[in-house]
């Protein structure tokens, strides 16, 4: 599996993370499996945050660190999601959503943090200082940001740059091979080429959160079948279904299967990528460190992408 290496982090980040969105403390044995099923693959890295499953994410992730499984895991935790009263991008909330996260994940610091989302009414140079804070409090390694646009993310760094301070180390927009014709969620960012471009320009790593476009590739999922409403809205088009037909035709070409092709489409970017995965039994995570070897050229991709 390939690793990515991320500016302020001690060890590098492997090209699968391991997401945990659906982990909780009454099915302890059963997220201590995932877990150790993701690391005999040579995964690295798990993916919570202050708001999954209510917080039972980051208690399932602090039970497995606290039975001696500190250290095994890069752990990435993120803050600053909207709740009832509206934005929490601010120095108070980010800090007890921290602290909250910390407790939670029985630890005193977590080697990647992320903002959730942007609020646009907030300064850069105060995010950027408030986020300095808490590296240099030990708290966290390297931070991050989810669903920003690459306008905000250049300027934050621009500003860290110009004032010794650390900057954004990576990005965590969607990014998949079917394109989302609008937000899954309110407030999320997905990947379009002028994203691609800057990346690729920046090369800032990014981090793909539904990386295989929610089971679109699955073959759970037809033109005709539109019982899942959400898929139907965000990724059901013309081109979408052409993407899905040339990722059967490569898969056969390589003696594959259609969902490993779209998670290489992501890995095999040009710049450094990494998936957040979501396998929730053998089958599903040794398919997924199979779609991780497999490569792909710079022509495969922008063809699979309907780009030639």
């Amino acid at each position: 599996m390939k690793h990515l290496t991320v500016q302020g982090l001690e060890q590098t980040v492997t090209s699968l993370i391991m997401g945990s969105d659906y982990f909780t403390p009454d099915k302890q044995a059963y997220v201590n499996e995932v877990l150790e099923g993701y690391i005999r693959i040579g995964g690295n890295t798990v993916d919570t945050a202050f708001i999954y499953a209510g917080g039972q994410s980051e208690a399932a992730i602090g039970n497995w660190l606290d039975a001696g499984n500190h250290g095994r895991l890069n752990i990435w935790t993120k803050g600053g999601h909207p709740n009832e009263n509206g934005h929490t991008i601010n120095r108070d909330d980010i800090a007890e959503q921290l602290k909250i996260s910390l407790d939670r994940l029985k630890s005193d610091r977590v080697e990647l943090y992320a903002l959730h989302r942007d609020d646009l009414t907030v300064p850069v140079e105060q995010i950027i200082e408030w986020l300095n804070e808490h590296v240099e409090a030990k708290r966290i390694q390297a931070f991050g940001a989810s669903n920003w646009t690459p306008a905000r993310l250049a300027e934050a760094n621009a500003y860290a740059l110009a004032n010794g301070l650390k900057g954004f180390s990576f990005s965590s927009p969607n990014l998949s091979l079917a394109k989302a014709q609008e937000p899954y969620w309110a407030g999320c960012v997905s990947a379009d080429q002028e994203t691609i471009s800057w990346h690729e320009d920046s090369q800032l790593p990014l981090f793909s959160w539904s990386s295989q476009a929610r089971g679109f590739f699955t073959g759970r999922f037809t033109r005709d079948n539109v019982e899942n409403e959400d898929l139907v809205r965000v990724f059901y088009n013309d081109d979408n279904w052409k993407r899905y037909d040339r990722a059967e035709q490569l898969a056969k070409e390589k003696g594959t299967t259609r969902i490993q092709v779209a998670l290489a489409y992501v890995l095999n970017q040009g710049f450094p990528s990494a998936a957040i995965i979501g396998p929730q039994n053998e089958e599903e995570m040794l398919s997924c460190g199979e779609g991780a070897k497999l490569s792909l050229t710079q022509e495969e991709v922008n063809w699979l992408d309907l780009r030639s």
